[in-house]
């Protein structure tokens, strides 16, 4: 067993340069070997279903000549686990958590380009979390929650007409306020590329309290 699973043998070891290179610069390690058909830019995000497989290099940086493929390689999909996996409530977005993330992020490219279309979306690590709420004043043991935010780290691939498909990396931010008032209720989403989850998470607060308020009304 390796690093997919069962190894094979190829006939004949690759020359190409860029591969025997990459195995030059991890001895004892491998190298994997990307579908093109899924990743423009084999150096930006990979998801795991574009790696076909990986050769094995030898402790003096040369390949091996075994390969292992991988079980996973094929069209990438979208794998919202981390964000649904935690033992965290979500209700406040609804019966279906990951679809209502999904629809929020391709709403968020639409309103940049309005034909962009997400091909996949994968959240990379748990996101952060906020919720407050106040105690119910006729069940003193109940709590209402009033408000609610998530910072989701994500790799996504989208595509549009003038640009073809891109690989995106950022951060999604979701806060909604008057969540125990449904006619009340106002969201608002961020989408930042290129940060890291602590850059979003150090904002989460100041997002989710800012919405509240903004129109001179006070939580409910």
């Amino acid at each position: 067993m390796g690093i997919f699973g069962s190894r094979s043998r190829r006939k004949g070891i690759p020359n190409e340069p860029g591969l025997l290179a990459a195995a030059a610069e991890n001895p004892g390690g491998s190298v994997a070997e990307i579908d093109p058909t899924h990743i423009n830019d084999p150096n930006g995000y990979v998801p795991p279903e574009a790696i076909r497989g990986a050769w094995l290099v030898d402790n003096s940086g040369k390949l091996t000549g075994e390969y292992q493929e991988n079980p996973r390689h094929g069209v990438p999909q979208d794998d919202f686990s981390k964000l649904t996996d935690p033992d965290h409530w979500l209700g406040w977005l609804g019966d279906d958590p990951a679809a209502a993330v999904r629809k929020s992020i391709e709403e968020s490219l639409r309103a940049q380009v309005a034909d962009a279309a997400v091909e996949w979306v994968k959240i990379l690590e748990t996101p952060r979390f906020l919720t407050a709420g106040r105690r119910h004043t006729e069940d003193t043991q109940a709590m209402l929650v009033t408000r609610a935010a998530l910072a989701a780290p994500f790799a996504l691939s989208v595509r549009t007409t003038q640009h073809g498909r891109s690989i995106l990396l950022g951060v999604f931010s979701w806060a909604a306020v008057n969540l125990s008032s449904p006619e009340a209720r106002k969201d608002r989403h961020w989408f930042d590329l290129d940060v890291g989850l602590d850059w979003a998470g150090e904002r989460l607060q100041g997002r989710l309290y800012e919405i509240d308020g903004a129109d001179g009304t006070a939580e409910r």
